[in-house]
């Protein structure tokens, strides 16, 4: 465990003039608070605010981010209080540790529509301050330094959120080698033998080539000074993950790989950067399509960069990051480089965005949309590179990788995008779906009258572009749903013999949090929400008369258009507790939670998925199998079967499995509606006198 001296003397070797006094109280008030707490591998708990104090020094921040690091667990799991803090520390770290607090307490990790919301809410705390992000992706990063602790199922799910939420996150703050080593310590979890594989190719690699990393810098830094040019020069191989990521998207061997080896100048000045990048030129041979001038063009994190690729030493492909010193520490650290110090006073980096701003700017883009919307959307510009392109105007539009000509008018104005029927690309006419590339000048064709099209959605990339035809094919659509939810409404308020009134209508929309009765309606009409929804706010009662459950969708937590179907190893029951299983290209099984099968998915838990059966009454179509034993008499099987429909039960197959000369045993394929009906039946023919024996048959050697 770092000694509290040993701490403040990493934050003096940048902050002379650090309040070490401020540090040392919270550090001794963080260890009295956990006192007696433990984590997973048996170290005291306190060791990790600690820790993770400890990676916010290496960013250089200040005395407030460092504290609000060593209390950020106190309100979470002691029994310290905001206010306490407040009294103790001042105003600015209580709330910095209520925004970690309540960061901590998002499940990001949950089912999609909840995951959305609170994805919005860790975007808005951001755009509040971004210190809570840079003290939760230290937390983060220290607890996937130490994941091995945990329990298998609980290292995989935070793999999966660190991997899909956290490295995308710090990636897109302009922290790289935080995303690098976030995306390794998870690929190191979710795929151990993967990775460990590619470290066998490298140092198989390294054993046949030599130092290559060693000799290309080498190279470089002689070809350098030839010119004149000062300048800082090292290399690296890339991470095992960014290997496997590469492997993957191009569908190649590790050993068809190119530019696995990664090298960086660090120079003076900006001029520099481009005398470098002509003496990199004319020595190696340029790989076309791979140069990016991140610095005449910077990305909105404040990222400044030239990127090229050569054919270096041998024929291998190397990447080459030509920036300056300033740049750099911007490259290294993103918008955290805003309040990093030096010296006792906050660094003056000129590429340095403000933070505030670029979350702001980043929530704003999309405010008004719905959760969904905005997670699909800030998903999308976390993951993806960028593209820049020209208007005929000469304005350079700043779009994802992979976008077409109709992103590139909705980027401009949603008026553009809604009447957009062609495009023009470098002055040449191309269809809509083209993918842009860097550089291209685009032109859009537009005509009054146009409206998008569903198709369309399939087409664009950028959220912003999805969320306005979504938006523009709801309102087309809005009037035909009114009348179609107007419809469904009164058809299942007449059911239950009451009729629908606006009053009714309002009332109903108003609980349901939705602004009015035609918006109700419309959402009805689009199958947002159910004619029964409205019943059971209005008429509770009266809502568990309606039709039985559709027996096509009986379960509750699946996506609407999901592929469903009970496994033939359980056949499970309503009643009975359920998960389902995904499975590549036949959707979601749905087994019993005591089915023998599922130990076969207890180290992938990525495919469990917590599914309920709805509420209500089901139909008598749920097929179970029993097997039973009975005596061998006339007229014995045809009462058997009179007394199973008797209960409300249809034989859907019946087969002989053994004929004894006083009994015979049979499979029964009984259509069921819920547990409770299985009981029923079971006990009517147990206490049957021709009955032997009667047994719920689970066969698991069906399997899908």
């Amino acid at each position: 465990m770092i000694d509290v001296e040993d701490l403040i003397a990493l934050v003096r070797n940048y902050n002379p003039k650090s309040n070490s006094d401020l540090i040392r109280d919270a550090y001794e008030y963080g260890m009295r608070m956990h006192e007696g707490q433990f984590r997973h591998s048996g170290e005291p708990y306190f060791t990790h605010p600690i820790a993770v104090a400890a990676i916010l020094t290496e960013m250089r921040l200040d005395d407030a981010t460092i504290v609000t690091a060593l209390l950020h667990d106190t309100v979470e799991d002691t029994r310290s209080t905001k206010e306490e803090i407040a009294g103790i520390f001042g105003e600015e770290i209580s709330e910095l540790v209520d925004g970690v607090t309540k960061l901590t307490n998002l499940q990001l990790s949950s089912a999609a529509s909840k995951q959305a919301e609170n994805f919005r809410k860790l975007f808005m705390a951001m755009s509040r301050d971004l210190r809570v992000i840079l003290v939760k992706l230290a937390d983060r990063l220290h607890n996937m330094r130490t994941i091995r602790s945990m329990r298998p199922d609980k290292q995989v799910q935070k793999a999966r959120e660190t991997m899909d939420i956290f490295a995308p996150l710090a990636g897109r703050m302009g922290m790289q080698w935080m995303r690098e080593e976030l995306e390794d310590l998870a690929f190191k979890v979710i795929n151990p033998e993967a990775r460990k594989s590619i470290i066998r190719r490298f140092v198989s690699l390294q054993r046949e080539s030599g130092d290559v990393i060693g000799q290309i810098t080498t190279d470089i830094r002689a070809e350098l000074e030839k010119e004149g040019i000062e300048a800082t020069v090292f290399g690296r191989a890339k991470r095992p993950f960014s290997v496997w990521r590469k492997m993957q998207e191009k569908q190649l061997a590790f050993s068809r790989l190119s530019d696995i080896y990664g090298f960086r100048i660090i120079t003076k000045t900006e001029m520099d950067c481009y005398r470098a990048l002509g003496v990199i030129h004319n020595r190696w041979r340029a790989v076309p399509g791979r140069f990016k001038d991140y610095i005449s063009q910077p990305k909105s994190n404040g990222y400044r960069s030239i990127h090229t690729t050569v054919s270096g030493r041998d024929g291998k492909r190397v990447e080459v990051q030509i920036r300056t010193r300033q740049m750099h520490e911007v490259a290294e650290a993103g918008v955290a480089a805003h309040w990093a110090y030096r010296d006792g006073v906050r660094a003056k980096n000129p590429f340095a965005v403000n933070p505030a701003e670029w979350a702001q700017g980043l929530s704003n883009r999309f405010e008004g949309e719905d959760h969904d919307d905005f997670l699909e959307h800030v998903k999308l510009e976390m993951y993806q590179d960028q593209v820049f392109c020209f208007s005929p105007k000469g304005d350079v539009i700043q779009l994802p990788k992979g976008a077409t000509p109709i992103d590139f008018a909705y980027a401009i104005h949603t008026k553009l995008g809604n009447s957009c029927v062609g495009a023009k690309v470098d002055g040449i006419r191309v269809p809509l779906w083209t993918r842009l590339r860097n550089g291209q000048s685009v032109e859009i064709i537009a005509a009054s009258g146009q409206r998008p099209q569903a198709t369309w959605l399939d087409i664009v990339v950028t959220g912003r572009a999805k969320a306005a035809i979504r938006r523009s094919l709801r309102e087309e659509d809005r009037d035909r749903f009114i009348r179609l939810g107007r419809e469904l409404v009164r058809v299942s308020f007449e059911h239950v013999g009451r009729k629908v009134t606006d009053k009714a209508l309002r009332t109903a929309a108003k609980q349901m949090g939705i602004g009015s009765a035609d918006d109700l309606l419309a959402q009805i009409g689009s199958a947002e929400h159910s004619a029964k929804e409205v019943l059971q706010i209005l008429y509770p009662d009266l809502a568990d008369e309606q039709d039985e459950i559709d027996v096509s969708r009986p379960f509750a937590g699946l996506e609407a258009d999901a592929e469903i179907q009970r496994a033939p190893c359980c056949s499970p029951l309503p009643g009975e507790r359920i998960v389902g299983i995904t499975y590549r290209g036949r959707g979601v099984v749905i087994h019993a939670i005591d089915c023998p099968v599922l130990a076969e998915y207890e180290d992938q838990p990525d495919r469990w998925i917590d599914v309920q059966w709805r509420e209500g009454r089901h139909p008598a179509a749920y097929s179970t199998l029993l097997q039973l034993t009975i005596r061998h008499d006339a007229g014995v099987l045809g009462r058997i079967c009179s007394l199973i429909g008797a209960q409300g039960a249809n034989i859907s197959d019946l087969e002989f499995i053994d004929r004894k000369p006083d009994f015979y045993r049979i499979d029964v394929a009984v259509e069921l509606r819920d547990q409770e009906h299985l009981h029923n039946l079971m006990t009517v023919l147990e206490a049957e006198s021709d009955v032997a024996q009667v047994e719920r048959i689970r066969d698991t050697s069906q399997r899908l």
